[in-house]
């Protein structure tokens, strides 16, 4: 059973999700195989928030060259969490 830090890896910090932060919007790198109710939960239990919205985007791996060797990046998915209206911020966010 995957438990809720399994399933969110780690925030994502670019100027874009330090813009969307101010309205309650945050963006998470989560596992692959996690879905929009997975990464609900998960991020209501560890920062004990409530969610009012969930949107997920797939990122496939870039393909790279070493010399004549042609490998790719692995792929990842992306989450970004809208909080519902009378709920705390994420201190996480704050302090950056």
């Amino acid at each position: 059973m995957k438990t809720p830090y399994d399933v969110i890896i780690k925030p994502i910090i670019s100027e874009k999700s330090m813009m969307d932060a101010e309205n309650k919007k945050y963006t998470f790198k989560v596992a692959v195989g996690s879905n929009k109710t997975e990464v609900k939960l998960a991020v209501e239990e560890i920062f004990g928030v409530s969610v009012k919205k969930v949107n997920i985007m797939n990122y496939k791996g870039k393909l790279k060259r070493v010399g004549r060797q042609i490998g790719r990046r692995s792929s990842w998915k992306k989450a970004i969490v809208t909080l519902a209206e009378g709920s705390k911020e994420i201190e996480f966010f704050q302090s950056l």
